[in-house]
């Protein structure tokens, strides 16, 4: 980012926080897919609106300002160019649904112009980077939610005070499941940009290679560049609740992860196949993905082909834990001594969190957020080390306190990745 940009973002970082009338004005960007739950989300809340819309790709926007005119009887503004939204001083709020390697990137800079941003799931792409998030949010008091929504679902919030009280006694291990059924994405040949899309702008950080129709919408999760893999998709909800449920606040000080890419020769780089264990010293976070046919484990309910959830297991007991509820099972025969079914107009339902961050937007606690980027940073984390183990091949040692690894240089260079000019999260926010 040049000075004079920069000095432009902290300038404006003094700008008032709500819009006129104490309405929040969010601008969304990403707006295919997650983006476009944020838009009816936001538009629909009373005391907010939809003043902007910002992707890459000029048919996906106007898709969205439809959409956004449904909901609100409003039509929002669009931007292509992410940089140049930062600079409509009536947003109050970033909404972002992009993909994983933009997250970090995008909130800093939101930050660093004065906007309040609500980023959605996994918060960052590598670890040193979910880090530069949080400074950035503490330093300009901005208020940042990461889209993990189970922290507002009742009957997944009602389960984890019953593990703090002790209903299973000492918990000495915590199991998330993500068998999420995946097809092969085959292979494609490099070809030409779509009409309408900033193939520069999608890359950002990224490296530079030709454009891929099988690394684009949605498959890009399954690429190192762009994604994840499962763990850091769908499985950084379990991952998040596991940690929750366990009650760690840092990160562990071993990981192992093993795994690969079975049964299927396509251009998938990411397993689809994979185990991790965490070992915190007191007790072990397990964690397994699995995107072939599979059956399920506990009273995790099968959801058509995926079994989705967690198992917490303690001194006294086992709860198992998913979309449709919860179960207690107690002693030596594993009776059944409690239960609950979930209470939501849905069982995935991002209400909650929303209206919570608008919530924390007013009051400017950010110790409000059900999901501050702090915690969202942490179970990010986990998924980006069971991966970093994945792709060398060993266990490794772990310094929560630093976030390094100990006297591992290679694993450590994994930690982060090389920015592409100009997109590039900088050392000092």
């Amino acid at each position: 980012m040049s000075m004079d940009r920069r000095s432009f973002l902290v300038a404006t970082a003094a700008a008032p926080v709500l819009g006129a009338n104490d309405r929040i004005n969010v601008a969304v960007v990403g707006v295919r897919g997650r983006g476009r739950d944020h838009i009816s989300l936001f538009g629909s809340r009373r005391g907010a609106r939809v003043v902007a819309i910002c992707d890459i790709d000029t048919a996906q926007s106007e898709r969205a300002v439809a959409l956004a005119e449904k909901v609100q009887g409003f039509k929002p503004r669009v931007y292509q160019d992410f940089r140049k939204l930062l600079e409509d001083r009536e947003v109050d709020v970033i909404a972002i649904a992009t993909c994983n390697h933009w997250h970090a990137l995008q909130t800093i800079w939101a930050c660093q112009a004065g906007k309040d941003v609500y980023v959605e799931k996994p918060a960052s792409h590598n670890v040193w980077e979910g880090r530069k998030m949080i400074e950035a949010a503490r330093k300009y008091q901005r208020i940042v939610q990461v889209g993990m929504q189970s922290r507002g679902i009742a009957h997944k919030r009602r389960a984890i005070e019953l593990l703090r009280q002790g209903a299973i006694g000492k918990l000495y291990m915590a199991k998330g499941l993500c068998y999420k059924r995946r097809r092969s994405i085959g292979r494609q040949p490099d070809g030409p940009v779509p009409p309408g899309v900033d193939y520069d702008l999608w890359l950002g950080p990224a490296p530079w290679r030709p454009f891929n129709p099988n690394r684009f919408h949605y498959n890009w999760h399954w690429f190192w560049d762009t994604g994840n893999g499962d763990i850091g998709n769908q499985g950084v909800h379990e991952m998040d609740i596991a940690r929750w449920g366990l009650g760690k606040q840092t990160l562990p000080t071993v990981v192992h992860s093993t795994g690969g890419k079975f049964v299927y020769d396509d251009d998938q780089e990411t397993p689809n196949t994979q185990i991790a264990e965490f070992d915190y010293g007191d007790c072990l976070l397990v964690f397994e993905v699995r995107g072939l046919l599979t059956t399920g484990e506990a009273s995790i309910v099968r959801d058509g082909q995926n079994y989705i959830g967690n198992i917490f297991f303690g001194s006294d007991g086992v709860m198992s834990l998913d979309l449709e509820g919860f179960q207690i099972y107690r002693g030596e025969k594993m009776e059944l001594v409690e239960q609950m079914k979930y209470v939501e107009p849905q069982k995935w339902d991002t209400t909650p969190l929303v209206e919570n961050f608008l919530a924390a937007v007013r009051s400017r606690r950010h110790t409000d957020l059900l999901c501050d980027i702090e915690e969202g940073h942490l179970s990010a984390a986990l998924c980006h080390l069971a991966n970093i183990s994945y792709r060398t091949g060993r266990k490794l040692r772990f310094d929560p306190s630093r976030e390094r690894f100990i006297n591992d240089p290679e694993a450590d260079q994994l930690l982060t990745r090389r920015y592409r000019e100009p997109y590039v999260v900088p050392e000092k926010v």
